[in-house]
């Protein structure tokens, strides 16, 4: 179902004493917030998850992991599968995101066996597509998404892509301090949401949440997520600070 949603990246910030922190504050923040519609998912680090589970009411706050591994289990030192995830509550994981597929080389196809995996184990994956500055100025960027689209998620059923939330960032805009101005990411949006018409039907992709990061912060919210086609954001470095994410989480 689509939804309006403030999702917060904290990648690899924070101590957990400083996570936990942080959570209560945005827990405090949330138990009088009107959800409906609406959806608040932090993302911490894999050592503050279980903690974090601890101390926010889950049906305010959900909390997401920043990855999974691509292997049910067995001899893959250092990964965390969904399995593992989903035993400990975890409902959501980000999955492809730009870091990942740049400096882990995670590929389309290895990213396709990520969702799958986390689809089997009822953890709702919110998928990164995004082009690179030079595919933007190349005039590409289109043909980016769409590939990125049709081998990471293109091959699932009906039934599964409808659990799918789609985050688009442009990497140009990623920790630079950039922007898409909020007719560059309506444009995206717009196009991302026909291909899955396309695919899929006007039903399914008109239910699609389509997220947008890249440097979202409390200052530009408001305009991006007024947008028809953007469903809110996936923020990064803004949502280590309380006070600014709850204002993004205001601008929903």
């Amino acid at each position: 179902m689509r939804q309006k949603i403030a999702a917060g990246n904290w990648k690899m910030n924070t101590n957990i004493q400083d996570g936990i922190t942080l959570a209560k504050t945005l827990n405090d923040f949330a138990k009088n917030f009107n959800n409906n519609g609406k959806g608040i998912i932090i993302a911490p680090p894999f050592t503050h998850l279980y903690s974090i589970l601890q101390q926010v009411d889950t049906n305010k706050i959900f909390v997401s992991a920043q990855n999974c591994g691509a292997w049910e289990k067995g001899a893959y030192t250092g990964e965390v599968s969904a399995e593992m995830l989903n035993s400990i509550g975890i409902k959501y994981s980000i999955i492809g995101h730009s870091e990942r597929r740049q400096y882990f080389n995670e590929t389309n196809e290895t990213l396709y066996t990520k969702v799958k995996l986390c689809l089997k184990n009822s953890i709702t994956p919110i998928f990164c597509i995004g082009e690179k500055l030079s595919e933007r100025e190349s005039n590409v960027h289109f043909e980016v998404i769409k590939k990125q689209l049709n081998q990471g998620l293109f091959e699932l059923s009906p039934e599964d892509f409808s659990k799918i939330i789609i985050a688009y960032e442009p990497i140009w805009a990623i920790g630079t301090g950039k922007t898409a101005s909020p007719q560059q990411a309506q444009e995206i949006h717009n196009f991302i949401r026909k291909l899955i018409s396309d695919k899929y039907g006007v039903t399914i992709s008109n239910e699609t949440t389509i997220l947008y990061g890249g440097s979202c912060n409390a200052a530009n919210a408001k305009e991006l997520f007024s947008q028809p086609d953007v469903d809110g954001g996936l923020v990064g470095g803004a949502s280590l600070k309380a006070n600014e994410f709850i204002e993004i989480i205001k601008a929903l």
